[in-house]
């Protein structure tokens, strides 16, 4: 941790903005519970993310459009009461903000009341200003994304690499800079070219926060679940795995019901 970073008591979207001019690298991660939120906020990360990724990895869903707003707020809520530093944003799930920039806002406004989260993101460019400006006006700090959004998967029909072609390429850099215009602390940059991830960062003033589009972002996101290993069925070019915990916690388990039937466990010293 360098020591710019030991001496921010408290993560916020001015700590963020300067990091990116003074090129400091933000990193970013996704929690959804209290306990995983508390470690990762004692290891100094710096964005904490509740995403909409727990309807995959908390739920079990094969995409991110099932989870409600209700449920999101929960682990909103959660995740907030265990950070002291972290800045934590809270994804608006699938039908919240879509075409209808007063119910976004209303959506937004739960999730700051009910859970004392910081900011909220949404996925999308041009087709959903009018819920950011609406959001924005009650001084609601929003992040946006753009790239591969989850929310649009039957749209596109697959989770490939977005914008390889010159138009669609092009068309990702007027919403950056849409989003940065009508006042997006942020961009979330998903599964696109490097070279493009990196035009886009160096176009725009605001932090762009990459997973899967290179290392010239100004910060990186991964799923924790993917990062620990928790995961074991998903293999993306983009993911460094840094733990093997299925593998750990279930030889751990294994281990205990091995001990339970052998009478192994409790032994002398663990009973009273």
């Amino acid at each position: 941790m360098s020591t710019a970073k030991k001496d921010i008591k408290k993560i916020t979207t001015h700590i963020l903005q300067r990091m990116k001019v003074q090129e400091e690298k933000i990193a970013m991660l996704t929690a959804y519970d209290y306990s995983m939120a508390r470690i990762f906020d004692a290891a100094g990360i710096d964005i904490l993310l509740v995403g909409d990724s727990a309807s995959n990895v908390m739920a079990g869903h094969e995409t991110t459009l099932p989870i409600t707003l209700d449920q999101m707020i929960y682990h909103a809520q959660s995740v907030i009461r265990a950070i002291n530093r972290a800045f934590v944003v809270v994804d608006l799930p699938f039908g919240t903000y879509q075409g209808d920039s007063k119910m976004a806002l209303k959506s937004a406004i739960r999730i700051m009341k009910e859970s004392g989260a910081h900011s909220v993101k949404l996925e999308g460019g041009a087709e959903v200003k009018d819920s950011i400006k609406r959001i924005l006006s009650a001084g609601i700090p929003v992040m946006g994304h753009l790239g591969l959004t989850p929310q649009s998967i039957y749209k596109f029909g697959t989770y490939t690499v977005r914008a390889k072609e010159e138009a669609e390429a092009q068309k990702l850099i007027e919403d950056a800079k849409l989003l940065e215009n009508i006042g997006c602390f942020g961009i979330v940059l998903e599964k696109i070219p490097a070279k493009l991830g990196k035009k886009v960062s160096e176009t725009i003033s605001i932090p762009t926060i990459g997973i899967g589009a290179g290392p010239h972002c100004d910060g990186q996101v991964l799923v924790s679940h993917d990062l620990l290993g928790i995961t074991k069925d998903f293999h993306p070019r983009f993911l460094r795995r840094y733990l093997e915990l299925f593998d750990t916690i279930k030889g751990a388990v294994e281990h205990y019901i091995s001990d339970v039937k052998s009478v192994n466990f409790p032994g002398e010293k663990e009973q009273y």
